[in-house]
């Protein structure tokens, strides 16, 4: 048995098919495993009966949205809810694993941040799985850490580190990008641990290009707000370089002078380059806010 107090967040939007299943291997589960624990299935504003079969379970805390707001909304909502020392994420969709429950529950403790990181056994489509390839790689470069699976949403938390960054999470499908860079960043520990997902039941609400531009946009703004010079940087670079190029093809192969194109190029780099130096001190002084908070 696991003594660790655990809140367990399920956000659900529109899983009637799937969510009385789910919720009766997880009840049966954490009876069985846990000492401690609460299961909050937070409905957001779903169209079918989603709410009428959770609210068939008493051990059940049914939360429910007004209107649709988004999974990242939902996630929020739960832990704000949340009245354990630890909160786990899962979907409601039967695509994780209710045993690696435990697995992520006993790192929690020792890490701030505990990822189920799928294996390539997973079942997934194969577009989705490029994609979390590219957006790994993107958010190792912008942490400096390697990246296993930035988009799983099987993951826990120590309830009172991640209360600090909900006000990031954006509406969207997002929040496990949000809350991986914003852990790592701010120097929380992170741990990523091995799980198998299924292929979910019913019809995912991710879509591959209106969500993949959304979650590359999240990664730019996470590293905006934590590691500015990361984004100014390599931009500052290309302005310099250019200049310098455009300067030397001028005077080497054309034998002319210098142009003031090439003087704007390196002028515009310098200038991004000093905006990306003061957005780091600006960066510095907000995560000492977030601590004091």
């Amino acid at each position: 048995m696991i003594s660790k107090p655990v809140s367990l967040v399920l956000p659900a939007f529109n899983e009637e098919k799937a969510i009385a299943d789910s919720l009766d291997r997880i009840i049966s589960f954490m009876r069985d495993n846990f000492e401690d624990y609460e299961i909050i299935v937070v409905n957001d504003a779903s169209t079918d009966n989603t709410a009428g079969e959770v609210s068939k379970f008493s051990e059940v805390k049914l939360v429910s949205h007004p209107y649709n707001k988004g999974n990242g909304s939902a996630v929020r909502t739960g832990i704000r809810n949340a009245q354990k020392e630890f909160v786990v994420m899962m979907d409601a969709d039967g695509q994780h694993d209710i045993a690696d429950i435990e697995k992520i529950a006993e790192l929690l403790g020792m890490y701030d941040c505990v990822v189920g990181a799928r294996t390539e056994s997973s079942e997934g489509s194969f577009h989705r799985n490029i994609a979390n390839i590219f957006y790994n790689k993107l958010a190792s470069y912008v942490t400096n850490v390697r990246i296993e699976d930035l988009t799983s949403g099987y993951r826990g938390f120590k309830t009172s580190v991640i209360k600090k960054f909900l006000y990031m999470f954006p509406n969207g499908f997002s929040y496990p990008t949000t809350s991986t860079l914003a852990i790592i960043k701010a120097g929380y520990n992170l741990k990523y641990c091995p799980i198998h997902t299924k292929k979910r039941i019913g019809k995912s609400k991710i879509r591959i290009f209106r969500d993949g531009f959304r979650f590359l946009l999240i990664i730019i703004k996470i590293a905006m707000l934590f590691s500015p010079l990361k984004v100014f940087l390599p931009v500052s670079l290309i302005f310099v370089l250019g200049g310098l190029a455009h300067m030397f093809y001028k005077i080497i192969l054309l034998g002319a002078r210098y142009t003031q194109f090439s003087i704007f190029l390196i002028s515009v780099g310098v200038i991004i380059f000093l905006i990306g130096l003061l957005s780091e001190q600006i960066s510095t002084l907000r995560y000492d806010k977030v601590e004091e908070d």
